[in-house]
């Protein structure tokens, strides 16, 4: 009886902290770096900011969690496009590389909470460290994907079409109606073929 009350709390905790992680997400675009508080937190969530301490260290742990969990999110939502694609190596590298121009990673309250981290990114260790971790698995992941297609150099094509991508990416979220997701994809896909 015991084991079971302690897995039921464990799950317990970790959804409260999932949800502790959603809200901050949710704060962070609505209101900035400015207004991400521990009281906009608490109040997104339905919870008391002793709960919030109870789980995190502070308010920075937090969003350090929440950036984690959103790169994390990521990765697996870039690795189903992959394992999604079927066995051959161009459509999955294109897979991959056009997964960032469709929902959920064209989400609105995505853009809002990843423009926090850029910047949060510049300034605390413990975010640049997320940053640097996230974006050097992309790129690695990108540059298989790139040698699996007979890519010559491709650690550094690996880095361009990563500053491509989340160059349309961002463009795309602050404007949908600039160039479109169908346009994105295509531009990606035209330059993968003039480098493969």
């Amino acid at each position: 009886m015991t084991a079971v009350r302690q897995a039921f709390t464990r799950e317990s905790a970790d959804a409260r902290r999932a949800d502790l992680v959603e809200a901050t997400t949710a704060v962070l675009a609505q209101a900035g770096l400015a207004g991400t508080n521990v009281r906009a937190i608490c109040a997104k969530a339905g919870v008391s900011p002793g709960l919030l301490r109870h789980y995190f260290a502070g308010i920075d742990d937090l969003v350090a969690a929440t950036y984690q969990a959103t790169s994390d999110r990521m990765d697996a939502i870039f690795a189903a496009a992959v394992a999604d694609a079927g066995a051959d190596p161009r459509v999955r590298l294109t897979a991959y590389l056009t997964a960032s121009f469709r929902p959920p990673v064209t989400d609105p309250e995505l853009l809002g909470a990843w423009t926090a981290f850029w910047a949060l990114a510049r300034s605390d260790a413990r975010m640049a460290a997320i940053h640097a971790e996230s974006y050097a698995g992309y790129r690695e992941r990108l540059g298989e994907l790139l040698a699996a297609c007979g890519a010559a150099d491709a650690d550094r094509l690996a880095i361009m079409l990563t500053a491509m991508v989340d160059g349309l990416w961002l463009e795309l979220s602050l404007d949908a109606g600039s160039f479109g997701a169908e346009a994105a994809a295509q531009m990606v896909e035209r330059a993968v073929g003039a480098l493969v």
